[in-house]
């Protein structure tokens, strides 16, 4: 497989295998030349990046009881250093599928149960690339999703507000989180312009900024768009 100087080609062969979707000796070949190709190794890289985030709008399920069956009758009968090798790799095989599957049926559920279709994602971070906030736009609908992912909090009296900033410096209100937990907004040029530098989230008074050309709370996250 010849794909050096093919770059739609390795965009589309890292898509696939960042889904889970190159199969077979595809998959087999694939692996090998990125092995050997730094660049391909961080085009597959930015490919994960892009759709991971998307996990955090499909709903917790468990899989089904058969699954956790069909591990053990595989895992009982490896003994010895040969057997730990195989637990090791199964498991890796399992969590790559298992974040591959996340992410389709994310972006299946969230199609088909919404009737959306996200063309741009953002992952709003702190100081240390922690992801807070995930959003993803449709510009179908002229709509965006805003998401604050598990773990993170908010106190009570305060409300999240989520902004655009130009590339001359100049902040932009999007709207806030109500409920500080996820939001529908607006997606026009204010939010997804060509001069819209990133994306940004401050922590304000409940109910918002007094002041409504600026954050007057601290700006806790910040995030660029990703075209999908």
């Amino acid at each position: 497989m010849n794909i050096k100087d093919n770059p739609d080609l390795q965009q589309k062969l890292a898509a696939e295998y960042a889904l889970g979707t190159l199969k077979g000796h595809a998959r087999h070949r694939f692996e090998a030349l990125l092995r050997e190709d730094a660049a391909l190794r961080a085009t597959v890289a930015e490919w994960q990046e892009k759709l991971v985030p998307l996990m955090e709008f499909a709903p917790p399920a468990a899989p089904p009881e058969r699954v956790w069956h069909g591990i053990a009758a595989g895992v009982r009968p490896r003994r010895g250093a040969a057997g730990s090798t195989w637990v090791m790799r199964l498991w890796q095989t399992v969590a790559g599928a298992a974040v591959a599957a996340s992410v389709v049926l994310a972006v299946l559920l969230v199609q088909r149960g919404q009737e959306v279709s996200y063309d741009r994602m953002a992952s709003l971070t702190d100081e240390k690339s922690n992801i807070a906030l995930v959003v993803a736009g449709d510009s179908r609908h002229q709509a965006m999703d805003v998401r604050v992912v598990e773990g993170v909090t908010v106190p009570d009296d305060r409300t999240l507000q989520l902004w655009a900033i130009s590339k001359a410096g100049q902040p932009r209100s999007l709207g806030i989180l109500a409920d500080n937990r996820h939001a529908r907004l607006a997606l026009d040029a204010r939010a997804a312009g060509a001069d819209v530098a990133l994306l940004a989230i401050s922590l304000e008074p409940k109910g918002g900024s007094p002041n409504p050309n600026a954050p007057t709370g601290p700006v806790l996250w910040k995030g660029n768009w990703v075209t999908l």
